[in-house]
């Protein structure tokens, strides 16, 4: 670990900034330099992890390829790296007080008053510094969650200013604030984020990097101002205008010399700067689409967005790649009715119906994959939106009428979804789902192996309940086959209906694997049969 470098991203004046999006070009840039990089995010809620909150609460639960729940600004570092993050990559003020606390209780402290200062922050330096523990990476950038200033991310300001002093020539701060513009007076404001590095100041650090988050141009002179009361040379006060989309951010970023000025600071090689080739296709191929479809996604947070973001991301991904704009239709299944459900979907050329847990707007569900179905729109469903369509299946195909899982209705005389045997003595919430990569052995000539152009895969999981075996014969015989089975449980992973143009249904989350440079096969699948199927219908 001796040779990792560690930069610091904070925020200040408003939170929501991007300071995800920051952290992650930060790490592109300078991985496209050739240096090794990685990103973890410090987040100052009690919870020991996201998995318990509510999408409304925190937006989108992120799984790691090693069973983490953790804040979705880690699925930005992965989509941005095309590197896989693991437990190690986020980091709660919940899990630091349950180490310490279990510490106690073991008595490692020796009898000692357990304190936040040395003993929390000691607790926080060495999370920070587990990602890297072997010197594995050139840089570690950690991500603070919320705002300065902010009670509950003292704690951790705190160990980073510690970090400095004890890793000399090896930490740098990188703050990210607001700059307002007034149109009453036509100005932009530097106030705000003059008050904003006090704040830091005061707690003992002085940023190395100010990045001004902007809607319009910063002029010379601001940014000399800014230098100048902040303590920052002029060089490092960096322009971040508001993007069209977050992946040109590592390109403004680029502009601005971010990643120069960070290597400079650490007197590193710099070295030419890179053409990020396949990046700039991308985003060319993603701006200027040869066609539109409008695919609906069909779930019960649609207020939120941010609840759904992999699953939008990866449509991006793969619309690009296809030289595509997939327009999505956030859906609410709790207002689809038998009346309206031609109307709602009948402009859309594919039907997603996203993972999810609880029976609220379950039956608008089910609505919209009877929807699919019967009228041949390429259907994808997700976790809950394959038990879903399991669910509609047996009940309007194979006649169970009464047919639901188990989650929905205990008493549901046909349970063709069930709890999983090991779920069933559960009783904590948090961290006890069947998470993380497993494996599947595909079905020769499926539609799963002809996407996946292979074998077995690996793919990451996040539930609880599971088609039911005791039902399978009948659904195969019926025309429902399972073209993916877990080889060491039987667990039905992947569900097709041959004879229909596109319908896939996955126990999984794919959409936790795509990033800019590999787009998930499965969503690249599907958005082809919508373009096919959208050229048809015309």
């Amino acid at each position: 670990m001796s040779k990792t470098k560690f930069i610091f991203v904070t925020g200040g004046v408003a939170s929501s900034l991007g300071k995800g999006i920051i952290s992650a070009s930060i790490g592109k840039l300078l991985q496209s330099r050739g240096y090794k990089v990685t990103i973890q995010k410090l987040d100052p809620y009690l919870n020991i992890d996201p998995g318990t909150l509510n999408p409304y609460e925190h937006g989108e639960c992120y799984v790691t390829i090693d069973g983490a729940e953790t804040d979705l600004d880690l699925g930005h570092y992965e989509r941005f790296l095309n590197t896989p993050t693991t437990q190690a990559n986020n980091v709660t003020t919940g899990r630091i007080y349950k180490n310490v606390i279990e510490k106690e209780r073991r008595g490692d402290f020796l009898g000692k008053t357990v304190q936040i200062i040395p003993h929390i922050t000691d607790e926080i330096k060495r999370n920070i510094k587990l990602v890297s523990i072997k010197g594995e990476f050139d840089f570690v950038i950690t991500e603070i969650g919320g705002t300065v200033g902010d009670i509950e991310s003292l704690p951790f300001i705190e160990a980073v200013r510690q970090m400095k002093w004890e890793h000399e020539g090896r930490c740098l701060f990188v703050h990210l604030t607001f700059v307002p513009f007034l149109a009453a007076s036509g100005e932009l404001k530097t106030k705000p984020t003059q008050h904003s590095v006090k704040h830091l100041l005061e707690a003992g650090i002085q940023p190395d990097v100010l990045v001004l988050r902007t809607e319009k141009p910063l002029s010379a002179d601001l940014k000399k101002k800014v230098g100048l009361f902040c303590n920052v040379d002029m060089d490092s006060v960096v322009e971040a205008r508001d993007m069209a989309t977050i992946y040109e951010v590592p390109l403004a970023m680029l502009e601005e010399k971010l990643d120069v000025t960070i290597l400079k600071k650490f007197k590193m090689k710099v070295g030419e700067q890179p053409a990020l080739i396949p990046w700039r296709t991308f985003i060319d191929k993603h701006k200027n689409p040869k066609q539109t479809i409008q695919i609906a996604l069909v779930g019960k947070y649609v207020e939120l967005a941010d609840a759904y973001k992999s699953i939008i991301e990866s449509f991006v991904h793969a619309g690009a790649s296809l030289e595509c704009k997939v327009s999505i239709s956030l859906i609410h299944s709790e207002e689809l009715t038998d009346e309206n459900v031609s109307e709602k979907l009948g402009n859309c050329a594919g039907i997603l119906v996203a993972p999810g847990f609880g029976h609220r707007g379950i039956e608008g569900k089910f609505l919209a994959i009877k929807y699919a179905r019967e009228q041949l729109v390429p259907f994808f469903g997700i976790c809950l939106g394959m038990q879903c369509a399991v669910i509609e299946f047996a009940r309007n195909v194979l006649g169970y009428k009464q047919a639901n899982s188990t989650e929905m209705s205990r008493t549901t005389p046909f349970p063709v979804i069930d709890i999983m045997q090991e779920q069933k003595n559960v009783s904590d919430m948090g961290g006890t789902m069947r998470l993380g990569g497993y494996p599947c052995v595909l079905k020769k000539r499926s539609n799963a192996h002809k996407i996946y152009q292979a074998d077995s895969i690996i793919e990451r999981h996040r539930h609880r309940y599971e088609f039911n075996n005791t039902y399978l014969s009948e659904f195969e015989q019926a025309g429902m086959i399972a073209t993916g089975i877990n080889p060491e449980t039987e667990l039905v992973e992947i569900v097709e209906i041959p004879t229909h143009p596109w319908f896939v249904g996955v126990q999984f989350h794919p959409e936790y694997r795509s990033t800019v440079v590999a787009p998930h096969p499965l969503f690249q699948s599907f958005v082809k049969a919508s373009i096919a199927f959208a050229k048809q219908r015309k």
